[in-house]
């Protein structure tokens, strides 16, 4: 395989999941994980290989007891290096406080200074609760958080190849398309623009209903607020491009530095802020991503309307009170195994 992939070919979905089979199951060596993984980068990943991949990987995952109806995720591919605040899981909380379900998707950082589960385990959040805590509260509370290391314990066959490989590879981008509650309506951020068509292809494939692929043009892997973001919509089964501006959506341009974060302790003053209604660019973006949300998970005919719900989110104190009752559930159940 590797051959064919230095040749440039394609291969077969068949002889893809074959190989990741025998990767994920940690049957091969490290130096067969490393060529293949830095071939299949060079020659370019397609949304065939993400598919095939992310079947292999949906197979091994640790069983998750979902609620009926629609349940969206916020998980992003992450790597953009902009050193933004959490944004996508601040947005998880506004979205949830204006009833969407939310199952977000998540883990420790990787290229940042702090990922989703670094922030939510600093606002008090137990990342780490057992599969039926979470699924409480994804059925009860309606937002939930799946650590990602908890639900795929296969990674742990690539964990040390990707880390002394030091490049981009094709699990860099699997992340959204690996939800243990299949959300099957998605909100993703994804590092680069070329991918926003790929990664909508690849989740029309693996049966998602609706989703928005976004990039913006300033390189944050969320829809920005510092100027123009480009998406690949998925609906019905069709795919379009969209352009998003803030000034469509009452929302004033900000400048990159407004958006900086920094440490998980940083960050969750930050969010505790939002949600508390502090006004400003950051709670701007917020709003406008919680905003899309609402949209894709079908609760608003627009995003102009989802905006309006996000903010009525935040006003209302719903948004900040499911935060509260994630960190109360998850709290009694930390103090149930001690």
């Amino acid at each position: 395989m590797i051959q064919k992939l230095s040749r440039r070919e394609q291969l077969t979905p068949e002889e893809v999941s074959g190989v990741a089979e025998v990767i994920m199951s940690g049957e091969s060596t490290p130096v067969q994980v490393a060529g293949f993984l830095t071939a299949l980068s060079m020659r370019g990943e397609t949304a065939e290989d993400l598919v095939a991949f992310a079947r292999v990987l949906r197979s091994k995952m640790v069983p998750f007891c979902r609620p009926e109806g629609i349940i969206l995720d916020t998980c992003g591919t992450g790597g953009d290096h902009s050193g933004t605040f959490n944004i996508s899981t601040a947005a998880a909380f506004v979205a949830a406080g204006a009833g969407v379900r939310v199952a977000k998707h998540g883990n420790r950082s990787m290229t940042s200074k702090c990922g989703s589960a670094d922030v939510l385990a600093e606002l008090g959040v137990g990342i780490d609760s057992p599969t039926e805590v979470m699924e409480q509260a994804l059925a009860e509370i309606g937002v939930c958080f799946l650590f990602a290391q908890q639900y795929h314990h296969s990674m742990k066959n690539v964990a040390v190849v990707r880390r002394e490989l030091g490049i981009r590879t094709i699990f860099n981008r699997l992340g959204p398309l690996l939800n243990p509650a299949a959300a099957q309506h998605q909100l993703i951020g994804v590092f680069s623009r070329d991918l926003t068509g790929m990664q909508a292809e690849a989740l029309r494939e693996l049966g998602s209903r609706r989703a928005l692929v976004v990039h913006g043009a300033d390189g944050l892997d969320e829809i920005t607020t510092t100027g123009v973001t480009n998406a690949a919509e998925l609906f019905k089964g069709e795919i379009r491009e969209v352009e998003l501006k803030p000034s469509d959506f009452g929302i004033r341009m900000a400048r990159r530095e407004d958006l900086a974060g920094g440490d998980p302790a940083e960050n969750a003053e930050m969010v505790e802020e939002i949600l508390l209604g502090m006004p400003g660019p950051r709670a701007d973006i917020v709003i406008l991503n919680a905003g899309a949300a609402i949209y894709v998970a079908e609760q608003a005919a627009t995003v102009a309307e989802g905006v309006e719900k996000a903010r009525l989110s935040v006003k209302s104190g719903a948004a900040k009170e499911k935060l509260e009752e994630l960190r109360v559930l998850t709290k009694a159940s930390r103090k149930g195994q001690g």
